[in-house]
């Protein structure tokens, strides 16, 4: 996934589109007022919209982040009220590329990175390469996740500003050149770590489920409707407007709300908790980030599904800048 959708050559502005755009927006403005007071709920403590009845002032700080979020969004398709449906639903998904991007980058980072460690913790050696105060730290996942992954993850954000290569093409070949490093150094020098299992499996996890969101800009999802195909180009974008609202942005809202509701839910108990694999020091300190890539999914699902929408509604009008994609007809 690249930078390359054509939304410098889009008309920039066009027919106003307030109640769409509006819908559109808060949902954006939702989703990052709920993970802003997420990281408060769970990393200080910060009770809940709930607790607003009781008066406690810090509730009240999680409803304002909501109404600044919200506000900010009003204002925003208010003061660019003429400008086209198509060209805002390229920008949406250009910046949603850079966070899949960013997220690539950063697995790719943290895997080699963590195996490394793993390697060298697993065969006792950690006290060799570091100092005796950074070897305690690396032998426990929390030091790991603070100190080695954060870094990490924020470099992976760094290289994809510069970089217009989605990635998941060098996470699939090195998924590829891990699996057969297993099966050499199993068969061929009867050698094997379960960190080498849990890179394979992280790889795979993130290389999935974070090429949904691509995978839906390029139409590349399995439609079970042979009537599809044969539909004009606004009614496609009927089509595609309800499925936009009513399954997918649906579904992203259930994952996030079930996953990410209080500090025990799914999601965030273990990426609080920097949960390891039951190999212990013997595997990857990534497990917790699996958890997270559950809410990696649903939160660019719904950032595109915003693009989707706008892109559908933009065909139900007929505009300019259409890129017909072969749908794909089981």
């Amino acid at each position: 996934m690249t930078d390359g959708s054509p939304s410098g050559q889009l008309p920039r502005t066009g027919e106003p589109a307030l109640v769409v755009r509006l819908f559109g927006w808060i949902m954006l403005a939702l989703v990052a007022a709920f993970l802003i007071a997420n990281v408060l709920i769970v990393g200080w403590d910060y009770p809940g919209l709930g607790a607003i009845s009781s008066g406690d002032p810090r509730a009240f700080v999680i409803l304002a982040i909501y109404a600044l979020c919200i506000a900010l969004a009003v204002a925003r398709v208010f003061k660019t009220s003429n400008i086209a449906l198509r060209y805002e639903a390229r920008q949406i998904s250009d910046f949603n590329a850079y966070l899949i991007r960013g997220c690539y980058f950063a697995v790719l980072f943290m895997g080699i990175g963590d195996a490394v460690i793993a390697l060298i913790r697993v065969e006792g050696a950690l006290d060799v390469f570091f100092p005796e105060a950074i070897a305690r730290g690396m032998a426990r996942a929390s030091w790991m996740g603070l100190w080695f992954h954060i870094p990490l993850l924020v470099l992976g954000f760094v290289v994809a500003a510069f970089s217009r290569s989605l990635g998941f093409i060098w996470l699939a070949l090195l998924i590829v050149a891990a699996e057969l490093l297993i099966v050499f150094s199993r068969f061929v020098f009867s050698y094997e770590q379960a960190f080498m299992g849990d890179l394979v499996r992280y790889w795979y996890a993130a290389l999935f489920l974070f090429a949904s969101a691509y995978t839906l800009l390029e139409e590349g999802h399995v439609r079970v409707d042979v009537l599809y195909a044969n539909l004009g180009m606004s009614s496609r974008g009927k089509v595609n407007a309800f499925g936009a609202i009513f399954l997918g942005m649906t579904t992203s809202w259930i994952i996030i709300l079930i996953g990410l509701s209080g500090r025990h839910s799914i999601i965030n108990s273990p990426v609080a908790n920097f949960e390891v694999s039951q190999s212990g020091a013997a595997g990857l300190f990534l497990k917790y980030q699996m958890a997270a890539f559950l809410a990696v999914f649903a939160v660019t699902m719904l950032i595109q599904f915003v693009s989707y929408l706008f892109e559908a509604v933009a065909d139900t009008r007929v505009e300019p800048g259409h890129v017909d994609h072969d749908p794909v007809i089981s």
